[in-house]
């Protein structure tokens, strides 16, 4: 049985989304240092999510991270359709991410490098991220 609400509670609240007020990585040197907002926080959580292996850590929740490790030794073709398929839904998980498109891929005997264009509420940012295969 589940239990009544009373709709007069729920209908008083809003959504709110969280600021994107973070510090700021700095991934050449290991270090972080003061702190970064709208697109540049966007841009660097598109660099965290495509550097996070998903399941691999048990501090993120599921939905954080993209799968690439089980694409190596898979043909070419298919590992291009898995990369795009994968790197937008890892992508949209983020509230602050649109849309991601405009892929182009090259390639060579161990790696896919994607090319890609990722909308986001504060303007639209160019990435790419190599994959071995």
């Amino acid at each position: 049985m589940l239990p009544q609400t009373n709709f007069e509670l729920t209908s008083d609240f809003q959504i709110q989304n969280q600021p994107s007020y973070t510090f700021r990585l700095n991934t050449l040197d290991d270090n972080i240092k003061g702190f970064v907002d709208d697109l540049q926080a966007v841009k660097q959580a598109i660099y965290l999510i495509l550097n996070t292996q998903r399941y691999q850590y048990l501090i993120y929740d599921w939905d954080y991270g993209v799968e690439f490790d089980d694409l190596i030794g898979c043909e070419k073709n298919y590992a291009i359709v898995q990369i795009q398929s994968r790197i937008t839904d890892a992508l949209l998980q983020d509230d602050r991410i649109e849309a991601v498109v405009d892929f182009e891929f090259e390639s060579n005997k161990k790696s896919i490098t994607a090319y890609f264009v990722v909308k986001t509420i504060f303007g639209d940012v160019e990435e790419q991220k190599a994959v071995n295969i």
